[in-house]
């Protein structure tokens, strides 16, 4: 990530790249076209390198999936078209310090690039995809490329049926131009709708269908609501809607919390009837215990009054 993406944004894009493992591999799933099981396992290469100009850069977007196949994701602000040259630069480094020696002969392993745009700003500007040629002289070239996702770009439901939900906070900059340009009713009502349908819906459909956990719908809405914060919390004439963020964003967590406390009761219920029934069967035993030995011991008896009588026949 650039220095370009303020602190908020940097931190929640390091957030939302370590929520559940669930919510991330649908996200290298719908982000790569991969099919990975949500049970699948994830490694994060957090490494620290130095680039050309001495400046200490966090390639912390690097995932691998079971121990094998790695993703760069590039998270980007603003448009910058040195930006495959860095991509390819952390890719390098990945595979470098994980290169494969087979026969006397290297290979390096470099992590499929995806970059992400995140701003609204000049979206029909963003090529689809970045390319660099790596000319080799005599022995050929080659053409590495970096496809882009613009977030912008894609509806909530396309976001939904990807399973890329958790890059939802993001949607807040839909909106950002056209509020700083014009505090309309229109652009108002436009926001009001962007959070409620498109945002918090989005989410609690996304929680239905299991391509979220609960801990990540949490983390989700208080991103939303940092994030909110941080881009309208400045604009006097969206009082009202910064009321109405803060109350529909707290409401879902007091739901979800519900949830949880409901969920424990009726497992402590569950643990107190595993109990009494364990206490049941255990009585249950004891009486049968003591019966068998009630039988023993009159059959014991029978048998001597049998033998007491065939002695007596036999006199």
């Amino acid at each position: 990530m650039t220095t370009v993406i303020v602190h908020i944004f940097d931190k929640i894009c390091k957030r939302i790249l370590t929520l559940s493992a669930r919510a991330v591999i649908n996200l290298i799933n719908g982000l790569f076209g991969t099919d990975y099981p949500t049970t699948s396992t994830i490694t994060y290469n957090w490494t620290e390198f130095e680039d050309k100009n001495l400046k200490r850069t966090l390639a912390d977007t690097i995932i691998t999936i079971n121990g094998q196949f790695s993703y760069h994701m590039e998270i980007q602000m603003t448009i910058d078209e040195e930006i495959i040259f860095r991509v390819f630069e952390y890719g390098f480094g990945h595979a470098y310090r994980n290169r494969i020696c087979e026969k006397g002969r290297e290979t390096l392993p470099f992590p499929e690039p995806k970059i992400i745009y995140l701003s609204e700003n000049d979206i029909e500007k963003v090529p689809e995809v970045y390319s660099v040629k790596l000319n080799f002289g005599k022995q050929g070239s080659f053409t590495y490329q970096a496809p882009v996702t613009v977030l912008q770009s894609m509806t909530s439901e396309e976001l939904t049926n990807r399973k890329m939900i958790i890059l939802i906070p993001f949607f807040l900059l839909k909106l950002r131009n056209a509020l700083t340009q014009s505090r309309s009713e229109t652009n108002k009502k436009a926001l009001k709708d962007l959070i409620e349908n498109d945002i918090v819906n989005s989410i609690k459909t996304n929680l239905e269908l299991g391509n979220i956990s609960s801990e990540d719908g949490l983390a989700l809405y208080d991103m939303i609501q940092k994030l909110y914060w941080h881009i309208y919390a400045n604009f006097e004439e969206l009082e009202d809607i910064t009321m109405m963020i803060d109350e529909s964003l707290d409401l879902p967590s007091d739901q979800l919390f519900a949830q949880i406390e409901k969920l424990e009761i009726a497992l402590n219920e569950k643990i107190s009837l595993i109990s009494e029934k364990d206490s049941i069967i255990g009585e249950k035993d004891s009486i049968i215990g003591k019966k068998n030995i009630i039988i023993d011991s009159l059959t014991s008896e029978n048998e001597a009054l049998k033998k007491q009588l065939e002695e007596l026949q036999n006199r």
